[in-house]
């Protein structure tokens, strides 16, 4: 009964009670000790053996593995002695189908069982040894640069026979051309194959076949399209646009850093012409679906004529859907009158705060640079990640195998890629009855225990990856919560502002907070962590999955992604209460949501006010550079006296997407500091309310436009009469 009385007297109790005035209280804490300390070790230790994973994987790693294609014997093509060969050459694409070479799968698709060698160019013309070509000197019908290079064409004791069966030359080859390093067959030209090629040795007797099986053997490796080709031409797309790309993007920063300075003056403005632009187009709506139902009432069709079907075009011309249309905007339209009626003050209010964010940013400039720092420390975080993922992902020592090229031969039965072999002192010799055995490159070694927990290191480096990120996400809230804080607090401003707020707010997260925003950042990993994992799952079983399993992992995900919002929401939130009060993580996400739920319906109409802002904002500045980007690289805005023409680009889209992806990322580097400004002044207004009252030992902190909204105002002191 006694708790029932006392939620009856004070509603919000069960959110705890309202903040106490505090004399001492000017604004962020300068005297607090450490935090959450066990969560700050145990993400020193994460960290101090992220740095061990990095280490070893940079020991036992070689990215070489994937940046350079290896021929037969292991060696890279493009670096050391074969620099001047970058291409991979495949002597006999048809041995690399795995429907028809039983070898090709034994080997379950590592390597190609065919020579492979590193050439200087790729083969671009059709070439096949024929019957005639037998009876000639080798010199003569080989080309040496697409031999293996220690073969001499001119020694007396080789025939073209032997060289074709023990594949020390290829004895055809088609038009390729060079995709990732490696001469991939031109699949446009392909079907000019000659039609000789059916009565080659070796070949399929069918032209048709023979294509067939190459592109089998091939695979659907891009079809053709050459990568590095389309990679040398974008970057001479940016080596000649690069400056008006850094003008482009110069103008979206100060388009974005005028759009926040000047919300100030213009942020009641937009907010009113925004809310009135849909009402105006929810009056239209309700106009044009009565006039439309009207219509379709006087030619009486009815969705009774109609009956059910497929095409919902039907539905269109039927007056019960347009009334139906008519009621739900109508609906609508009285829900959002009603709730401008009833909480205008509130946006009034959500509308101040914005401009104050707007002065405290003019105020703190230096704060609108913090991004940068943020930007580094992902990008440090996303390069460390990918570098560990590459040198633990290329670790191991190369594996070869024995195999015979030819393995229709007689003799070479009993070869099928299983025995290991060395190629520096491996011999054919040792093999009399296959002379076509080769040692060649099979893959890399999983084997030894460093080896074996590849799988479990990478599942470490994504998870470390994560929680770093996140933990400098909150690190950067946390240190602009602090500088925002300290100007809210600061009674006369900007006088009283302290020197270097951003500074100070940096020091202080990183001196006493570490261990807080890990446990934070933490929270949020272990949820997005839960998130991948169910998208794997969906992923891998998309195929095989009813429509109640995928009913079900949608509603998991939906779930989840809602948790990880909120976990963001709070945790935004808890920082702000670390930067002012210096407390715990869960004391301070605890404080700061019951302080927001006691003041619920203020927090939600400043959020939707904002997001619209911000919304538009964002439109203004990316759309705009966009457009401006499109017109210039098109060649539609031309610069009198430029040397730049938008006719030498070849792709005037990469200039483009590249101006209005860094535009994005300008703007939401900016806006995101300005959001920041306007939760942290909003939980200071919501705490100055309660701690304070007006008078002249408890003087409200918040503007005069906040003031003369909530009808309060400060208490000025008594003059004093002088005497005579």
């Amino acid at each position: 009964m006694g708790r029932k009385k006392l939620e009856e007297e004070n509603p919000d109790s069960k959110y705890g009670e309202p903040a106490k005035f505090d004399p001492t209280f000017k604004g962020p804490i300068n005297k607090r000790g450490c935090t959450d300390i066990i969560c700050c070790i145990l993400f020193l230790a994460v960290i101090l053996g992220y740095l061990a994973v990095g280490i070893l994987a940079w020991l036992y790693g070689d990215p070489r593995h994937v940046l350079y294609p290896r021929n037969s014997t292991g060696w890279y093509c493009g670096t050391g002695e074969n620099k001047d060969r970058p291409n991979l050459f495949y002597f006999d694409l048809l041995k690399c189908a795995m429907s028809v070479n039983v070898i090709a799968t034994a080997l379950n698709g590592f390597q190609c069982p065919t020579t492979q060698v590193c050439v200087k160019e790729c083969p671009t013309g059709f070439w096949a040894a024929t019957l005639l070509d037998y009876g000639k000197q080798p010199d003569e019908v080989f080309d040496p640069n697409l031999c293996v290079p220690s073969i001499n064409l001119n020694d007396p004791e080789l025939n073209v026979k032997e060289i074709v069966d023990q594949e020390l030359c290829p004895f055809f080859h088609i038009p390729t051309i060079s995709v990732l390093g490696r001469c991939l067959p031109d699949v446009n030209l392909l079907g000019g194959i000659p039609p000789d090629f059916a009565s080659i040795p070796g070949l399929p007797s069918s032209t048709n076949e023979t294509i067939s099986l190459i592109k089998n053997g091939t695979g659907d490796i891009l079809n053709g399209f050459n990568a590095r080709d389309i990679g040398v031409r974008i970057f001479e797309d940016f080596a000649s646009a690069w400056p008006w790309i850094l003008v482009g993007l110069l103008i979206a920063m100060v388009v974005s850093m005028l759009f926040l300075l000047l919300l100030r003056f213009i942020a009641p403005v937009m907010v009113w012409v925004l809310i009135i632009g849909v009402l105006g187009a929810g009056a239209y709506g309700i106009w044009h679906c009565y006039w439309e139902y009207d219509g379709y009432k006087k030619r009486s069709a009815s969705i009774t004529d109609v009956g059910f079907t497929t095409n919902f075009d039907i539905y269109l011309q039927v007056q019960e859907t347009w009334l139906a249309f008519l009621i739900i905007i109508s609906v609508t339209e009285a829900i959002i009158l009603l709730t401008l009626i009833f909480l205008r003050n509130r946006i009034r209010i959500a509308i101040s705060i914005i401009q104050e964010s707007s002065r405290a940013i003019g105020y703190m400039m230096s704060a609108l640079a913090y991004p940068l720092v943020t930007f580094v420390l992902i990008l440090v975080c996303v390069a460390y990640w990918g570098a560990t993922a590459l040198y633990l992902a290329t670790s191991g020592a190369p594996v070869y195998k024995v195999v015979a090229l030819n393995s229709t031969a007689n003799g070479c039965e009993g070869i099928n890629g299983t025995t290991y072999c060395n190629p520096e002192n491996f011999s054919s010799t040792a093999y009399p009855t296959c002379p076509s055995a080769h040692c060649i490159f099979i893959k890399y070694n999983e084997e030894g225990l460093f080896q074996r927990n590849l799988f479990n290191l990478q599942i470490y480096n994504a998870v470390a990856f994560l929680w770093c990120v996140n933990f400098v996400i909150a690190l950067g809230q946390c240190t602009l919560a602090g500088a925002f804080a300290s100007y809210y607090w600061a009674f006369n401003k900007p006088a009283d502002i302290p020197m270097f707020p951003v500074c100070g707010g940096f020091i202080r997260s990183l001196r006493y907070h570490v261990g807080s925003l890990a446990f934070g950042s933490l929270i949020l990993t272990l949820v997005q962590i839960v998130r991948i994992i169910l998208e794997y799952i969906d992923h891998k079983t998309k195929s095989s999955q009813n429509a109640i399993a995928r009913f079900i992992l949608c509603c998991m995900k939906c779930c989840l992604w809602c948790l990880e919002k909120f976990i963001k929401f709070l945790n935004r939130n808890a920082y702000i209460m670390i930067a002012i009060y210096g407390k715990n993580f869960c004391v301070s996400a605890k404080n700061a949501f019951k302080l927001l739920m006691r003041n619920i319906l203020r927090v939600v109409v400043l959020d939707k006010v904002t997001d619209l802002l911000l919304f538009f904002g964002k439109l203004l500045v990316v759309g705009g550079v966009g457009v401006l980007s499109f017109f210039f690289f098109s060649g539609r805005i031309l610069l009198p006296g430029s040397t730049f023409r938008s006719e030498t680009l070849n792709y005037y889209w990469m200039p483009i997407i590249t101006v209005v992806f860094g535009s994005f990322l300008i703007a939401h580097g900016f806006f995101n500091v300005y959001n920041m400004c306007v939760d942290t002044l909003f939980l200071c207004f919501l705490e100055d309310l309660e701690r304070n009252d007006g008078s002249l030992q408890k003087p409200y902190y918040m503007s005069k436009d906040l003031m003369k909204i909530l009808n309060k105002s400060n208490k000025a002191p008594k003059k004093q009469k002088g005497s005579d």
